[in-house]
């Protein structure tokens, strides 16, 4: 009795909790809280829920089982329902469980829950949906004029509580009525069962006898192209036959049996088969013409025997991208979206991985790209985990995007002078491209010009300043960084103005060397004539110094030094005087220093030319009548020499004519 009440306390508690929970926000709701449905069908379980709007919702999830520490299993967890669970939600809180392939062991309570982002924010709610799942079952009541067959179930339809009845008779339709019931008149060793959209009750026999029954394990399959597939069934017979073969085949016909190892089929079909009980058919690198419906027959030493039921649907799919919206402004968001046809048997909630330009760049259901830029176009494709190598086909993302990396560049490049041509181009990156490029000068408002290039022709330092283009298309435009034009003034190059240089130097070395030579030969020949003039008239004026340094010696002594030395040399200078001149010009000859008895020895000889008698100063024409009057300076003379010297002032050297030199 204590328990009793314990326990009713504690059912009002929970119901305290939850109605305040309720009351606060907090709070799921059940479309329904019972489902009855047939084993191998599909069954749909949804719920609504609220929670206050200062929490957010990061997981939800339906459960069946509760481990210790408040661990709850999610059903898409759970290793029973593998592959065979499928989540569904919207926007308006609204959950959704589908299972297929249901199994009478699926049958429990379902219940939703989810879990915000904040500490106690968990809520799950009761009393949350009772499923059964049951199996068609044939009853048989024999009396003594007849055989009753019932078609039953274990609970009362939910989707289909009057539903039809087809009986079959060694798999052949018999009867299709609103009743479960069929009655059997005679004692026949012929099998029956019942089947309600299309799922079918084990086989019955009257007589008590075995019978021919095939039973699909799957009723549908939605696999991936490329990929590979198992279609089996178990089966029995009469006993007393033996199998001596056994076939799938598809469309409904037997004589398409042997096309299954058709070359359509070659080298991708394999049985793998068990001749009592069972049979798989496997199919690989499977295309999508493979879809169709594949049955099972038996043939046995007494008959062909084939059931008239449905087989198996299978359904080949590939992958599609779709990318919403189709087109897209940078800035803006676009969803892209990896489908198939079917929901794939083996895996009804996938996790896609995503490929840009063949590389994998993420790993979601959906690829979401909110803002969306120019660097995100590219070629998408998808492939499930698990069967990486089967891409779906490429689709491209193309961004529309106004102009951007505007830049300005200049043709030709290097230093721009007066008069030359110069073009700038305007270059810059869009989607969809530039249409129009307008050209503009800084400081200046008006625009310089339209076009992707600028010519500038006969350029000028007024053309000097900062140039940019403004680079627009459908969706904006933009700007480039300006380019800064230089113009220097007209230059003749470097390499012409060298060139003249040379030429002018060149002329100028000519035309000095050409005057030198001249002079030097217009000299040569007065010098000459007025030394035969000289001549003529008896001049003995000629004198010869000894300029070797050697101290003045008694005449043989000086013959015999003369007569030692190998070579004597002597210098002739001659001057030529205007016939205005009235001081005579003279010569200084300036002697070397002393020199050993060894050394040759030099002399000087002087010549000078004297005016005519009766321009001559009356000095000259008494030095002239005094031929042994000589003004010469030496560095070592004798006291004579000396007191001549001191005598008579120095004689300038004339600077109009440069001494000859010559061996005598």
């Amino acid at each position: 009795m204590a328990l009793r009440t314990a326990g009713s306390v504690l059912v009002v508690f929970l119901w305290s909790v939850a109605a305040v929970l309720e009351q606060n926000g907090w709070s799921v709701t059940y479309t329904t809280h019972s489902i009855c449905t047939l084993k191998v069908s599909s069954v749909e379980l949804s719920c609504s829920y609220t929670y206050p709007s200062w929490y957010n919702v990061i997981k939800t999830f339906w459960f069946t089982k509760v481990y210790p520490m408040d661990n709850y299993v999610s059903v898409s967890d759970d290793l029973d329902y593998k592959g065979r669970v499928t989540y569904r939600s919207d926007k308006k809180n609204v959950h959704t469980l589908k299972i297929t392939d249901l199994r009478e062991s699926d049958s429990a309570t379902y219940k939703f829950r989810f879990i915000t982002d904040q500490t106690g924010g968990r809520y799950f709610g009761d009393p949350g949906v009772t499923l059964s799942v049951t199996d068609l079952q044939v009853k048989v009541t024999t009396t003594w004029w007849s055989t009753a067959l019932t078609c039953s179930t274990t609970c009362t339809l939910t989707d289909n509580p009057n539903p039809t009845y087809i009986w079959y008779r060694n798999s052949k339709i018999v009867q299709e009525d609103s009743s479960p019931s069929y009655s059997v008149y005679i004692n026949t060793d012929d099998s029956f069962y019942c089947a309600v959209k299309g799922i079918n009750s084990p086989a019955v026999s009257v007589g008590g006898h075995s019978y021919f029954h095939v039973t699909y394990t799957h009723q549908s399959i939605c696999t991936l192209k490329g990929s590979s597939v198992d279609i089996s069934c178990s089966y029995t017979y009469p006993s007393g036959h033996r199998v001596s073969e056994t076939n799938w085949y598809t469309k409904g016909k037997l004589d398409e049996a042997p096309q299954i190892l058709s070359p359509g089929y070659g080298g991708r079909v394999e049985y793998l088969r068990n001749m009592q009980s069972d049979s798989t058919l496997r199919i690989t690198d499977l295309k999508e013409e493979d879809s169709a419906e594949y049955k099972f027959r038996v043939i046995t030493d007494q008959t062909n025997w084939e059931p008239t039921f449905p087989g198996t649907t299978l359904t080949v799919t590939g992958l599609q991208v779709k990318v919403t919206p189709p087109t897209v402004t940078e800035g803006q968001k676009v969803t892209l979206t990896c489908s198939t046809t079917c929901t794939l048997s083996d895996n009804p909630n996938p996790t896609y991985i995503w490929y840009k330009n063949g590389h994998v760049t993420n790993q979601s259901n959906s690829l979401f790209l909110n803002p969306v830029s120019s660097e995100d176009a590219g070629r998408y494709s998808c492939a499930v985990e698990g069967h990486e190598v089967l891409h779906s086909p490429e689709e491209t993302l193309t961004v529309r995007y106004g102009p951007k990396n505007s830049s300005v560049s200049v043709s030709p490049s290097g230093k721009i002078v007066e008069g030359s041509t110069v073009t700038l181009t305007c270059s810059s990156d869009a989607n969809p491209p530039v249409d129009k490029y307008t050209w503009y000068k800084k400081n200046v408002t008006s625009p310089k010009a339209s076009g992707q290039s600028y010519n500038i022709t006969n350029i000028s330092s007024e053309d000097s300043g900062e140039y940019y283009c403004e680079a627009r298309n459908k969706i904006t435009s933009k700007n480039s960084t300006a380019l800064m034009i230089m113009v220097a003034g007209k230059q003749t190059s470097v390499m012409t103005a060298v060139v003249g240089i040379i030429v002018v130097v060149l002329v100028l070395i000519l035309c000095l060397s050409g005057l030198m030579w001249f002079r030097k030969k217009s000299s040569k020949s007065t010098s000459d004539t007025r030394d035969t003039a000289d001549d003529g008239q008896g001049d003995s004026s000629p004198v010869y110094d000894n300029i070797s340094g050697m101290a003045m010696t008694p005449t043989a002594t000086q013959t015999a030094a003369t007569v030692d030395q190998d070579d004597v040399y002597y210098a002739s200078v001659h001057f030529s005087r205007s016939k205005n001149q009235e001081v005579p010009l003279y010569s200084t000859v300036q002697l070397p220093q002393p020199q050993k008895q060894d050394e040759d020895v030099q002399y000087a000889a002087v010549k000078f030319n004297r005016p005519s008698a009766a321009t001559q100063p009356a000095a000259a024409q008494s030095a002239e009548e005094d031929p042994s009057v000589i003004y010469s300076q030496g560095s070592q003379q004798t006291q004579n020499q000396e007191a001549l010297n001191t005598t008579n002032p120095e004689p300038r050297r004339p600077e109009h004519n440069k001494p000859r030199t010559k061996k005598t």
